[in-house]
């Protein structure tokens, strides 16, 4: 087979360690900081993580503020108010500390801190003119992947919609990884996180798109979440397996930053935006339907993920071990706590019109291994719509 022309660029340095963010003042003062607007939600500042980040900024005579008006998702209400906050600081470098929204919220900021207009005006596909102020994100969960990729995806309340800023000067200066920080992430958090770099790995890892930098990449990462997930939910305090999923998360972030992704994450934007269905959660729920009707597409592939999570695919038809790499997804789930359907969330028939509607114009649709119709978007969402009584007692 003839290797296909490829692309791959990862412009965010990375700093991986434990106690690595005692090194933050260092970072700044190389990059030129002068004072710091250090962006996270209630819940790191409550956690006490930002005082982390405070003591390195505070020993080495760094001014910085703290905006913490970011909620569960990253909002174009918030950036407004963030990149308001900033400039009446004279604030010219942005730290980001949390999960997606914070990390998406500190990226929106340091675009507009250097471009005219509102977030709005770069709504899309690279349309950012240019490089905004530095920003180091410093990632407390496991998931997201948000530290390094170029995407900022934001929900614009009054629309309900969830919105895209795609582009390479979105992407941190530095992604500063350090695996204490996520030690203190729930178990439930833990979970979801988890399975949403799993599903990143995977989509890259199966879609259309992919390429031999993403594919290692994508394998890289999906090995260390079968070997640390269930540990991580069920042991919080195991450093190991907390760097495991961090790792595996920046990992799969390096993947996907350049591939897209596929129909689960088509389908949680809307569903997410709608139902405030937590995004991890969402792809974990979808993520195996996903797969079933992904398998005609790239069944080599899933028969190689079936073996990456323990299933024994000797004497199998490459259907029967490609299906049985659905079958380990749906376990992952169970073991970890994820038995929810989209039926908890009040999603209905009715609504599904407009859930594929919206799924079918993202930009992972086209290039998933198979190609949707409305109605196999809409069966997919029937299918995990509700349980019957004998699943529901068993999860």
């Amino acid at each position: 087979m003839t290797l296909k022309n490829f692309r791959y660029e990862v412009p965010t340095a990375i700093e991986f360690g434990s106690g690595y963010i005692n090194t933050l003042a260092n970072h700044v003062k190389q990059l030129n900081g002068t004072k710091v607007l250090i962006v996270g939600d209630p819940g790191v500042l409550q956690a006490g993580i930002i005082s982390k980040l405070e003591a390195p900024l505070k020993l080495a005579g760094i001014p910085f503020v703290i905006f913490t008006e970011v909620g569960m998702e990253a909002t174009i209400e918030s950036v407004d108010l963030g990149v308001d906050f900033a400039r009446r600081e004279n604030c010219n470098l942005v730290v980001g500390v949390g999960g997606g929204s914070a990390l998406d919220t500190a990226k929106s900021i340091g675009i507009m801190l250097k471009h005219p207009g509102t977030i709005r005006d770069y709504i899309g596909i690279d349309l950012v003119p240019g490089p905004g102020v530095p920003v180091i994100a410093v990632p407390t969960t496991a998931g997201t992947g948000s530290e390094l990729t170029r995407f900022a995806v934001l929900s614009d309340k009054k629309a309900q919609a969830k919105l895209s800023v795609g582009s390479m000067y979105v992407c941190p200066v530095l992604a500063l990884c350090d695996p204490e920080l996520t030690l203190t992430l729930p178990a439930h958090l833990t979970a979801a996180t988890g399975m949403d770099a799993l599903t990143h790995a995977m989509e890259s890892y199966v879609n259309k798109a992919t390429q031999p930098i993403s594919e290692t990449l994508s394998l890289q990462s999906m090995k260390l979440i079968a070997k640390s997930l269930r540990l991580a939910v069920v042991q919080g305090e195991n450093l190991d397996a907390r760097s495991d999923m961090l790792l595996a998360s920046s990992i799969a972030a390096m993947a996907f930053n350049t591939t897209r992704l596929g129909l689960a994450h088509a389908l949680a934007m809307p569903l997410g935006a709608h139902f405030k269905i937590p995004h991890g959660v969402v792809n974990a729920i979808l993520l195996p339907e996903v797969m079933k009707f992904n398998l005609i597409g790239n069944m080599e592939k899933y028969k190689e993920i079936a073996k990456i999570f323990g299933e024994n695919v000797d004497g199998l038809s490459d259907r029967e071990a490609a299906e049985s790499a659905v079958k380990a997804v749906r376990q992952l789930n169970k073991d970890i706590g994820i038995t929810q359907t989209l039926s908890d969330y009040g999603v209905e028939e009715g609504h599904l019109d407009f859930i594929v509607e919206e799924a079918m114009l993202s930009g992972n649709v086209p290039v998933n291994p198979v190609k949707p119709t409305l109605e196999d978007f809409k069966n997919i969402c029937r299918a995990v719509m509700v349980v019957s009584k004998k699943e529901a007692v068993f999860a």
